[in-house]
Order: structure tokens, then sequence, then C-alpha cells
């Protein structure tokens, strides 16, 4: 039998072209530090529609949406469907869990003159942008809105 040998090494080239794209890439974020620069945020939003809603658990699984003020169910979540509003709600429920408050005070759901759509919990702070989920993920939480506006 006849063996032949395999150079596996890399070509040089590479390994600089590598080696310079490494350092370029630590020397801009030396540089960002040092000058304190931030990123440009996009321009703040005037909410057009907001509403405060409490979601509860159902029977058989579903998660029933009331709206804070008045208690009124708006939308119910059947069994089985809407897994993303479902893991968003479980993590908001989560983070309250860890701060100790209860599942009473409500969760604030806005659009977004510029058209995002937000979560937010007023007790623990925290905020989450739907729209970087995709728009079927944000469509999930526009449908409650749109229910919400129907009541």
């Amino acid at each position: 039998m006849h063996a032949q040998a395999v150079d596996r090494t890399l070509p040089r080239g590479a390994l600089v072209a590598a080696a310079m794209l490494v350092i370029g890439t630590l020397v801009l974020v030396v540089f960002a530090r040092l000058t304190g620069y931030t990123p440009a945020k996009p321009p703040p939003s005037r909410a057009v529609q907001s509403y405060l809603l409490r979601f509860e658990d159902g029977a058989n699984g579903s998660v029933l949406v009331l709206r804070a003020d008045d208690g009124r169910v708006v939308d119910t979540i059947a069994p089985g469907t809407e897994a993303f509003v479902r893991s968003v709600l479980r993590g908001m429920a989560r983070e309250r869990r860890v701060d100790h408050v209860g599942a009473q005070p409500p969760f604030r759901l806005t659009r977004w003159a510029d058209g995002r759509l937000s979560l937010d919990d007023p007790t623990t702070g925290r905020h989450i942008d739907l729209e970087v989920f995709g728009p079927t993920n944000a469509g999930a939480f526009a449908d409650i809105l749109r229910a919400s506006a129907a009541h």
C-alpha cells in the first residue's frame, strides 16, 4: 500500500489574518471603553395604547387575561396554544417569585407610536421589547392588546 502524507497545517496568511482580526477587535473595544462610547439608542416614542392586565391560570390549562381596573376577562388563551406568551409570562412570574412579589400586581402591555410592543412589570422593573422576538411572537401580544381594547 502506498500512504500519502497530508499537510494539515493552516496557511500562514490565514493565521496572520485571523490574528489581525482579533487584535483589531480588541483595539476597538479598548478605544470604546476609554472614550466612553455608547451606541446610539432609538429616540423615545410615546405610548398610543396601554393596558394594565393580570394573567391568571384558568380551568383545564387555559390562561385568563383580565383588565386590572375592573377584573373583566378580555381574552382566554386556550390550553396548549400561544407557547411564546406562556413562556414570557412564566419568566416574568419567576422573577416575581425571586423578588417575593405575588401574582396580583398587573403587567403593562403597551403599543408605542413607532409600532413597537412592550410588556412591563412595574413591580420588578422588568421591561421586554416584544418585537425583538419576531412579528409572529409579537403578534400574539398584539392580539391580547386588541382584545383588551374591544372590552
